[in-house]
């Protein structure tokens, strides 16, 4: 196990929820919310499972890394979503769920 690493991580994870959740409620606001539905859960299972890996990593799980790999996927996928759409709020998520998938990956 690699602590520095495994911090890191975390606080990507963390980083990241926080944005997918300023994403998602962002698209909540958005005139053509009905359009944002795939970020929006993308969003939601994004900050889930990198909430989820956080506490996994903080608690040294030996499925870290499983969960990591996870998280790198869907991290992956709400980044490519979120970086179809132009406002601000989504590229700040994009940016948070590629670092996010990096840092995971590195486990």
């Amino acid at each position: 196990m690699n602590t520095e690493a495994y911090q890191s991580c975390i606080d990507a994870c963390d980083a990241c929820a926080a944005a997918c959740d300023r994403c998602a409620s962002a698209c909540l606001e958005d005139p053509g919310v009905a359009a944002m539905t795939k970020c929006i859960r993308l969003n939601a299972d994004c900050a889930s499972m990198c909430r989820f890996t956080s506490a996994a990593l903080s608690r040294q799980s030996h499925l870290a890394p499983e969960l990591c790999a996870l998280c790198a996927r869907i991290c992956h996928e709400c980044a490519e979503e979120c970086s179809r759409h132009a406002p601000e709020h989504f590229g700040t998520c994009s940016d948070a769920c590629r670092v996010c998938a990096e840092a995971c990956r590195e486990i």
